[in-house]
């Protein structure tokens, strides 16, 4: 079965950048689409990020320019650079997963890893 596990959080001054991987365990990754999420509490799970099964890269039109997301298939991970970074995009972030092909719709996703908080502050 199929496990994610992120890294890569933390703590980051405005302005700053934060690269995050998400790790694969239990199988190979090479047939699944990769999405990266952010969550905030007392709000919703957003997509922010996917990367298809055959690396087709997809983007939150409102993260467009401060995010790349690409896929390391002899690691089995998929990593998140963020720059840019402002006090908003603090939350827990996410990797969660699918078969094959990308889309940005939350619900489309069969599962997630545990999380890594990012705090963006001075």
């Amino acid at each position: 079965q199929l496990q994610l596990v992120e890294s890569g959080g933390g703590l980051v001054q405005p302005g700053g950048s934060l690269s995050l991987s998400c790790a694969a365990s239990g199988e190979n990754l090479d047939n699944y689409a990769i999405g990266w999420f952010r969550q905030v509490p007392g709000k919703e799970r957003e997509a922010i990020s996917c990367i298809s099964a055959s690396g087709d890269t997809y983007y939150k039109d409102s993260l467009r320019g401060r995010l790349t997301i690409s896929r390391d298939r002899a690691k089995n991970t998929v990593y998140l650079q963020m720059s840019g970074l402002k006090p908003e995009d603090t939350a827990v972030y996410s990797c969660g997963q699918r078969w094959n092909s990308c889309t940005l719709r939350v619900k489309l996703f069969d599962s997630w890893g545990q999380g890594t908080q990012v705090t963006v502050s001075s």
